[in-house]
């Protein structure tokens, strides 16, 4: 449920608040007031994309504040309550996000516009993306703008009317359809790709082939060539490496073949120092013996680690022309294939996952092609099963509309739902042949759905973009969302003037619908009908201020019972605070209250 927004320069509004409660919820006000701002910044909400130009005149930016109490619907379908499995996916999002609720368990979402352009969303406190409040929001909140009704004209969204009167019958077909889909489109492009360009594969698979050979041949190690420079540079300096080495190894042990190395050896030097120390009577000398312990047993490792790696340096001496010549076979494959070995065996690994997709062999083109067929058939079986379920729940849409429609002052006026296959056109992208015909498999079916309105008994049903006027579209819609009441999506729904185009008894009838609406779900009305306000359990006003130099501003505030008379005065006609404008709003808002308590 909605339980409070925050709005600060969004249009006219400059700094409001309004707290919302269960059910039924109006807002009204002069023309101009901003009533349409408080529904743009639940479209804000709901992360619709941000117009800079909405931000007020002089402000660096707008700011909208949302907080949303996620109270889960124990079996009663009160108003405002969420399902259960809405709580769990609200919660999922929040540990993904790093989201946190507020000490009362309620969870506030922020969208911030720039007057640059720039938009930016928070959640519970964390930065998050625009698409991720959008997600949050999406299962929470429903809103109908004035240009929302023409939505219902596209076939897709009045596909989706079905579908989501239908519920979960159609969801899972739905969803077996798409995953067959998907794998039949997977496999018809490959062999299409094969079939068509079987020249063009062959010539790759061959070019593979050959490089892959070549590579093999030369059987490159992962690292190797950085080792080869190491080495190849090692060997390039083994003569002075060897001179200074045995140099070293005499300085410290002797046996340097013969060459003066200035003296005896260290080894030789520490042991007479070693032994004359140990033969001195001070006690202060003898405990230096043991350093020189430690003394001779390094160096005598360093003389020894020095032997070892005069023993490992090459004594052949073609080796370095062995490895500049590996040296060389490396680099024929660096050249072509990738800068490093390491690169080219990355190649080659690649090569050999394409050269495995793109066998041309007739056993596997017929093999790709049974498979093709294979889930054709399964599409096929998926989306009739489909479409029968849609054919069956159309009827039930349709009379359930009917019956709301005729209660909204539209006469014996009926809604027809018809599903018809979609026949696929010349170049079409998934042509299906299902029970002998060709179809259009698009990603929601075979289907096309189309709403047709008869004015009147007997009257030919016509598409509604046709035949409704912008008062019947509104009011169409409205039983649209009555009958899908019971859907568990969206625990708050948002109307901004849905009532249009009506009035008289008609107004009464939305009214009533909208608060029978409201015993499911949270409902918010932008009104200017004073037959639907009055049917509220809530009544907000939004009121516009003209400042000494010209500025409008705007705010939102709760009315008291006697605001609310005075109110409702107001929008009779503009009958003001008369007795006789009064007596008509008290007696309007006593019927409607007699009609909600019956």
């Amino acid at each position: 449920m909605l339980a409070e927004i925050r709005i600060d320069n969004l249009g006219v509004i400059s700094e409001a608040g309004a707290q919302f409660h269960g059910g039924l919820t109006v807002l009204t006000g002069e023309t101009g007031a901003g009533k349409t701002m408080v529904v743009t910044s639940l479209h804000l909400l709901s992360g619709v994309r941000a117009d800079p130009s909405r931000v007020r005149v002089g402000a660096a930016r707008a700011v909208v504040e949302g907080r949303f109490c996620i109270d889960v619907d124990g079996g009663s379908r009160a108003a405002g309550a969420v399902p259960s499995h809405v709580e769990r996916e609200v919660a999922r999002l929040l540990e993904t996000t790093g989201a946190q609720r507020d000490e009362d368990g309620s969870i506030i979402a922020v969208r911030t516009v720039g007057s640059d352009g720039r938009s930016r969303a928070h959640l519970g406190g964390r930065s998050v993306p625009v698409g991720v409040l959008s997600e949050f929001t999406d299962p929470l909140l429903t809103v109908h703008g004035q240009n929302d009704q023409l939505r219902l004209l596209r076939p897709d969204q009045q596909r989706a009317a079905l579908d989501r009167f239908a519920g979960k019958t159609i969801t899972s077909l739905l969803a077996t359809y798409q995953e067959h889909r998907r794998r039949w489109l997977t496999a018809r492009d490959e062999l299409i790709e094969r079939t068509e360009k079987s020249r063009e594969l062959a010539q790759e698979a061959d070019r593979l082939r050959f490089a892959l050979d070549e590579i093999d041949a030369v059987d490159p190690q992962p690292g190797e060539d950085t080792r080869i420079v190491a080495e190849v540079r090692r060997l390039g300096d083994l003569d002075s490496l060897r001179d200074s080495a045995q140099g070293a190894q005499a300085a410290l042990a002797g046996g340097g073949d013969g060459d003066d190395v200035g003296g005896a050896a260290a080894l030789d030097l520490l042991g007479e120092s070693r032994a004359r120390l140990e033969a001195a009577e001070d006690p202060a000398l003898r405990e230096l013996g043991p350093r020189l312990d430690e003394a001779i047993a390094v160096v005598t490792d360093v003389a020894g680690e020095l032997s070892g790696y005069l023993s490992d340096l090459p004594s052949d001496p073609g080796a370095l022309e062995t490895l500049l010549g590996r040296q060389a076979e490396l680099k024929s494959l660096t050249r072509k294939y990738a800068a490093d070995i390491d690169g080219v065996l990355a190649w080659a690994r690649d090569a050999r996952e394409r050269l495995s997709r793109i066998d041309v062999s007739a056993d596997a083109v017929a093999e790709l092609a049974a498979r093709a067929d294979r889930e054709a058939t399964a599409t096929a079986e998926a989306a009739t099963a489909l479409s029968a379920a849609r054919r069956k729940v159309a009827d039930k849409l349709a009379k359930a509309v009917s019956k709301e429609l005729s209660g909204l002052a539209m006469g014996r006026a009926s809604l027809d739902v018809q599903v018809r296959d979609r026949e696929a056109g010349p170049q079409d992208s998934a042509p299906l042949e299902v029970g002998g015909r060709v179809l259009h498999a698009g990603t929601s079916g075979v289907d096309d759905v189309e709403f047709r309105l008869a004015a009147h008994s007997g009257a030919r049903s016509l598409p509604i973009a046709r035949s409704a006027s912008g008062g019947e579209l509104s009011r169409v819609m409205l039983a649209l969302e009555v009958v899908l009441a019971g859907s568990e999506r969206g625990a708050t729904m948002v109307f901004d003037e849905v009532d249009a185009g009506v009035g008289g008894r008609a107004a009464v009838e939305i009214g009533r619908r909208l608060a029978r609406l409201s015993r499911t779900h949270q409902v918010i009305v932008v009104t200017h009908l004073p037959q639907v306000a009055a049917f509220a359990d809530t009544h907000l006003v939004v009121d516009k201020v003209d400042d000494a130099g010209g500025v409008v501003s705007s705010g939102v505030r709760t009315l008291t019972d006697a605001e609310r008379v005075a109110e409702l005065a107001r929008m009779l006609a503009g009958l003001g605070d008369t007795e006789t404008g009064r007596a008509h709003a008290e007696e309007l808002l006593a019927t409607a209250h007699a009609e909600r308590r019956g």
